[in-house]
């Protein structure tokens, strides 16, 4: 036990305690015996986004949501085909039943939707609330952008408008609309099997030297 009269040698061993139990300044946290070390909450957060595959800049291409696309055609270039045009002005049904049956992928024909279509405008008078439905559907399978404005809103005011526009955009991805969904995996699969192959070329036996 040191006496108050000798405050120096307090200090010096006091010091000489400090010095031993820090050890040297290697940037490594250095456990003691009386002091064990623990890794905090933060420690283990950092140690778990270290490790993470990707990072939020390195997200893999396919991974990423893709951007809107416009369409193919304006909503006002209903005449540039005029004989789908003139259909979807006088028998709608066709129209909209041709354009479910390729947004269902064939699930269901175009009859049925053209059908349910005319039963939706006789009863209620109002066949935009089914529609519309539609349009929705078709711009997630395509990424197509929402415009000019909701895709209730354009077929409450522009049923025939937005029929024939998005007719013309499943055309311009190589639909024939006029053969429907399966006509139209036949129709790929015969151009795929008549795909000419080139002959594999079998290389001879070289001759040692």
């Amino acid at each position: 036990m040191y006496s108050s009269s000798n405050p120096n040698g307090y200090n010096k061993y006091a010091s000489e305690q400090l010095h031993h139990q820090d050890g040297p300044p290697t940037g490594i946290p250095v456990s003691s015996s009386t002091e064990p070390y623990f890794s905090t909450s933060h420690d283990q957060d950092t140690d778990s986004h270290s490790h993470h595959p990707y990072s939020h800049s390195q997200v893999p291409p396919h991974l990423r949501p893709k951007a809107p696309v416009p369409w193919s055609s304006g909503l006002c270039d209903c005449f540039s085909d005029p004989k789908n045009c003139c259909i979807t002005c006088w028998c709608p049904c066709i129209t909209f039943g041709q354009i479910a049956e390729i947004v269902d992928k064939g699930s269901t024909s175009c009859g049925a939707s053209g059908a349910l279509y005319t039963l939706i405008t006789c009863v209620t008078g109002c066949p935009c609330f089914y529609s519309c439905f539609y349009r929705s559907k078709m711009r997630q399978q395509y990424a197509l952008e929402e415009s000019p404005c909701n895709d209730c809103l354009l077929h409450c005011f522009c049923e025939y408008c937005a029929l024939c526009q998005e007719y013309r955009h499943l055309q311009s991805r190589g639909f024939d609309m006029a053969i429907g969904w399966h006509g139209n995996i036949e129709e790929r699969n015969r151009e795929v099997a008549m795909t000419p192959v080139p002959p594999v070329v079998e290389q001879g036996m070289s001759r040692d030297k």
